[in-house]
């Protein structure tokens, strides 16, 4: 927060995503503020070289620094970190923090999802048509749903479904398991369904570290959107 809307350095990555030096003092600090919680978990975190050394760990924390960093970098408020303790393949921990926007969001497994002490709960919605998504704009097909404000970072788009304040978010391409592992803990503690793009559950702690998309809704419209979804999803594979 000292950094932010202040003078740090940035730049970008080959893949033409924004970087900062604050991404990366996060996750130095992380990495060894976690370690001292359970120095035998494994790491996979965005601004950490991958160690295939993980995959034969049973437990590991799962990271993004700073989540949403075209937000950080822009003195926008929509950039979180985002923590997640993974076991056997499953989220069982997850913490999101958006100091910029004053919320903490946390979640562990079987106990429910929260956001500044306060629990949390997906929306009740049944009908597709309607559906709050924070996008930027909507495809053709998809005119029948609602814009809400949409934060860069996924992860906070994600606890919105948790929150109720959103009905739907949807990914169709491959992403990082640091984007999901914490907020799909969060979502799904407060009700709502997470899957890959297919519909399928989620694991993490995978070879590439990487998610087929991401489908977070509340739980009567979920079978809906992933049948909306199926002609995009098959589009996208064959590319």
């Amino acid at each position: 927060m000292e950094k932010w809307r202040g003078e740090f350095a940035s730049g970008h990555k080959q893949d033409g995503t924004p970087i900062s030096e604050v991404d990366h003092a996060v996750d130095a600090f992380l990495k060894t503020e976690l370690a001292a919680l359970d120095p035998h978990a494994g790491w996979l975190s965005e601004e950490t070289a991958d160690n295939a050394e993980r995959l034969l760990i049973p437990r590991l924390w799962v990271v993004d620094p700073i989540d949403g960093t075209r937000d950080f970098v822009a003195g926008k408020r929509g950039w979180a970190i985002s923590i997640a303790y993974v076991e056997g393949g499953r989220a069982t921990m997850g913490v999101l923090d958006a100091p910029a926007r004053s919320e903490h969001w946390a979640a562990v497994a079987g106990q429910g999802a929260f956001r500044n002490g306060a629990r949390l709960a997906c929306s009740t919605r049944t009908a597709l048509a309607g559906a709050r998504v924070p996008a930027d704009q909507l495809p053709p097909n998809d005119t029948d749903l609602i814009l809400v404000p949409k934060p860069n970072s996924i992860a906070l788009r994600m606890a919105m479904v948790a929150a109720g304040e959103a009905d739907l978010v949807a990914s169709i391409r491959w992403g990082f398991e640091w984007d999901l592992a914490a907020a799909a803990l969060i979502a799904q503690e407060a009700g709502a369904i997470v899957t890959d793009a297919r519909g399928n559950p989620l694991r993490f702690n995978s070879t590439k570290g990487e998610a087929f998309g991401v489908l977070a809704t509340c739980p009567g419209i979920h079978a809906a959107a992933v049948e909306r979804l199926a002609v995009r999803v098959a589009e996208n594979v064959k590319r």
